[in-house]
């Protein structure tokens, strides 16, 4: 077992694991805002897997996965807005952790490749996800309430 299969199950178990209960349970704002955030750690426990394994093919999944994930979330917003509009998400915390979590893992993993094709095809994913999560976490957090100016 080397370091990036650890750093996998590290954030497998600390970070994906606390979202499982978020997404089966709870007020649908929670729900839909830990999907989003578990897309993207999973994608990034499949980078983590990709270099700790040596298989490649794991990187063409998380990239597939970076383009779903966000959309599958603007789907969600869209569909569930009128549901969302009365109690919109509040992950802002979490979505700087993703934002964070998302930009270590790429830039060691960037490192570890070196440069090259495998560089480029991780840096495309964490642009992805970045990019990804945050529109996707603005499109639900644009449910919000307009706030009364009328006081």
């Amino acid at each position: 077992m080397n370091g990036w299969l650890v750093a996998a199950a590290v954030l497998l178990v600390g970070a994906v694991g606390p979202t499982v209960p978020a997404v089966a349970t709870g007020p649908l704002r929670r729900r839909v805002g830990a999907q989003n955030h578990a897309t993207a750690l999973i994608c990034l426990v499949l980078l983590l897997l990709a270099q700790g394994f040596a298989r490649p093919a794991y990187v063409d999944t998380a990239l597939v996965l970076s383009l779903l994930g966000p959309a599958g979330t603007l789907v969600y917003a869209r569909l569930l807005g009128p549901d969302l509009k009365d109690d919109p998400p509040r992950g802002r915390i979490a979505d700087r952790c993703s934002l964070v979590a998302t930009v270590a893992v790429v830039l060691s993993l960037c490192v570890a490749a070196g440069p090259g094709r495998a560089a480029v095809k991780l840096l495309v994913t964490g642009a992805l996800l970045v990019v990804g999560n945050q529109v996707a976490s603005r499109a639900l957090r644009e449910n919000e309430p307009e706030a009364d100016d009328d006081d």
